[in-house]
């Protein structure tokens, strides 16, 4: 029987469910692991609004072994944007909070898969910001520098994922709320295809959240999408089913079974934000390593370089927080106050409400045509890689969202990460892989730095495929000293 300490957490997800499946380790010993190292740490980190130990050790002890589900008995925990029937939702705030009475869709197709889940993840308000810091619940502090961010949305995910609190988390990504909080804490994290994984029952579509999950190595992050993609009735944009899974284009490309690909390597930042030296060094780095790898690589300049792009951004995320702040007054019976919400929840709210419909349409339409201007260049690429952040992660006490200018909090979260939104833009997939550490000299030396993949919209497991001969040439991603401990 392998040996049941908390180094099992650190090991990739599909791993420990085949430990479970031949009753090498049970899925009571994973929960009660799991469940003492919160206990240990998250009062340091920050990482979980909630927690359900009692819940959790019932349903790993109905996991036995032989149980055919992909993470049958694996420890997890879903953002707290998503419904888990009887449990609050709370959005990273008040004025939302609620108990569920009923799954989302991703919720029950993660437990349909056999996780078990242990609690839910700190977020910022309504998702709003690339750190995760509330009024309400706090900050989520990064495990490798807890003076640091965690990133964000999902930085709760990330940092009870890097902290060796669980082997795999759920999050979502609506600008960068998978990839930001992966790369700033060196997980590997992606984003999905629009229309690949169902909003049901909240949503039939929507521009630019997709969700997925935070994971160590890209072989859980595409077995892990093989259980979340597909459609539920009432989609109105969905992605069919690949003919084969994802999983499996994951273990060709680890074997080194990669089609030769067309690479672009850009460093234009989007939102125009320069990288820094450090940031900047890795995505050139695994340019060369794909060029050596066989790939055909060039440098290139993107077309996505466009003033006013942050501005048209804020417009349709901006559209999706006023819906939120407006149906959870709704659900008051009464209108929202600003007391009630942070400053930035509560200006984005204004400014998106003050929009006329006509204002509002001229928009989207606007970001449409920067979506199909990218994609119709990006056609000759199989895949274009950039940096994921611009800068180290942040100070925990930056890009307060509950500030007297809000606003500027706002703008000054794409000077961290100008490199992701593009990406919800488009539809493209995208992935973040923590393929170094930042150097000596840096100001976070030592701490994991991400790149940037992004690929063909639908295309995830091209993608896929050659993030994980990247991972297999690269070797163990480093983890961070207190999930080491």
């Amino acid at each position: 029987m392998a040996s049941a300490d908390a180094s099992l957490l650190l090991r990739p997800a599909t791993e420990l469910a085949a430990l479970v499946r031949a009753g090498d380790v049970s899925a009571v010993e994973l929960t009660r692991l799991a469940l003492d190292r919160i206990a240990a740490l998250d009062g340091d980190v920050g990482a979980f609004v909630d927690r359900w130990a009692e819940d959790a050790l019932a349903a790993a002890a109905a996991v036995g072994p032989g149980d055919p589900r992909p993470f049958a008995g694996v420890p997890t925990a879903m953002k707290n944007n998503r419904a888990v029937a009887g449990r609050r939702v709370t959005y990273g705030g008040s004025i939302a909070d609620r108990v569920a009475t009923e799954d989302h869709a991703v919720t029950r197709r993660v437990r349909d898969a056999g996780f078990v889940l242990l609690g839910a993840t700190n977020l910022p308000e309504f998702s709003i910001t690339p750190v995760t810091r509330g009024r309400r619940f706090g900050a989520a502090r990064n495990p490798w520098d807890l003076g640091r961010a965690a990133g964000g949305s999902s930085g709760g995910a990330a940092a009870a994922v890097a902290a060796g609190m669980l082997p795999i988390a759920h999050g979502n990504d609506g600008g960068g709320s998978i990839r930001i909080p992966a790369a700033a804490c060196g997980l590997v994290g992606l984003k999905p295809s629009r229309g690949r994984v169902t909003l049901a029952p909240d949503l039939g579509w929507h521009l630019l959240v997709a969700d997925g999950m935070l994971t160590r190595t890209v072989g859980d992050a595409a077995a892990a999408l093989d259980v979340l993609a597909g459609p539920e009735v009432g989609d109105l944009a969905p992605l069919p089913l690949p003919e084969r899974p994802f999983a499996d284009a994951a273990a060709r490309g680890a074997a080194g079974d990669v089609r030769r690909l067309r690479v672009g390597l850009t460093l234009d930042p989007p939102f125009g934000h320069a990288a820094s030296a450090a940031d900047a060094d890795a995505a050139r780095r695994t340019a060369l390593a794909l060029a050596d790898l066989g790939h055909d690589v060039e440098e290139v300049s993107a077309p996505w370089v466009i003033p006013g792009l942050l501005d048209l951004f804020e417009i349709a995320f901006g559209a999706g927080i006023a819906a939120g702040v407006r149906a959870a007054g709704r659900a008051r019976g009464r209108d929202v106050e600003a007391h009630e919400v942070e400053t930035l929840t509560w200006a984005i709210y204004r400014r998106a409400s003050a929009l006329s419909g006509v204002e509002y349409v001229a928009g989207d339409v606007e970001i449409q045509h920067v979506a199909r201007t990218v994609l119709v260049w990006a056609d000759r690429f199989d895949v274009l890689v950039t940096p994921t952040l611009a800068t180290a992660p942040p100070a925990i006490d930056a890009l307060d969202p509950d500030g007297p200018e809000p606003m500027v909090g706002f703008a000054d979260g794409a000077v961290f990460s100008p490199y992701a939104a593009i990406c919800n833009i488009t539809g493209q997939p995208a992935i973040t892989l923590p393929l170094g550490v930042r150097p000596a000299g840096d100001e976070a030396a030592g701490m994991p730095v991400g790149t940037h993949l992004i690929g063909r919209p639908g295309g995830e497991a091209s993608l896929l495929a050659v993030a994980a001969q990247l991972e297999a040439a690269a070797g163990p991603a480093p983890v961070a000293p207190m999930a080491r401990g």
